[in-house]
């Protein structure tokens, strides 16, 4: 099962590198999560660029595209849920079904050049967002729907994994 944002036992992800893609979220400085998605986005722009992007290694697992619009997804969503967090106290966010909306939204049939764009927006959207936090609002917090709290400090930290696990996936020859 692929390590997402919304997978229930999210807590490992703080306290050792995965055991996947080898990140470590206790390993940066706060004030470089926009630039850490800035950076991950770049690197996608290469993936969506490649002949085969459409292709599933095999059926239980997604092809780069579908891959690159979920992490698009992602950096929108969390956009969202950022906002939450700083403009509403202990909100609780409604639910996503990753894999529902991978299929409602037809992930591998849709244009990589503008995959391409449309997550380099994203994450630039979210990043400007991460890049104003400041002081106690690291410490603001909500809630997910399957009951995981986050601060937006392990929020931040735990979404920085995501787009770069799933890089990762995409790029290390699995």
């Amino acid at each position: 099962m692929p390590i997402t944002p919304d997978t229930k036992d999210w807590t490992w992800v703080l306290d050792r590198p995965c055991p996947e893609c080898g990140f470590e979220a206790a390993s940066f400085a706060l004030g470089t999560v926009g630039q850490l998605l800035r950076e991950n986005a770049t690197g996608w722009q290469e993936v969506l660029a490649r002949p085969e992007v459409t292709t599933r290694p095999d059926d239980a697992t997604w092809s780069p595209l579908e891959y690159a619009c979920h992490v698009r997804d992602v950096c929108r969503l969390y956009d969202y849920r950022l906002g939450l967090m700083l403009t509403q106290d202990d909100p609780h966010y409604p639910n996503w079904d990753q894999d529902q909306t991978a299929i409602t939204e037809r992930y591998n049939e849709q244009d990589p050049a503008t995959v391409a764009i449309e997550l380099r927006d994203a994450a630039d959207a979210l990043a400007t967002s991460f890049d104003a936090v400041a002081g106690d609002q690291w410490e603001r917090t909500g809630n997910r729907s399957d009951g995981a709290r986050f601060t937006v400090q392990t929020f931040a930290r735990y979404m920085v994994h995501d787009p770069i696990h799933h890089l990762h996936d995409v790029t290390s020859g699995r």
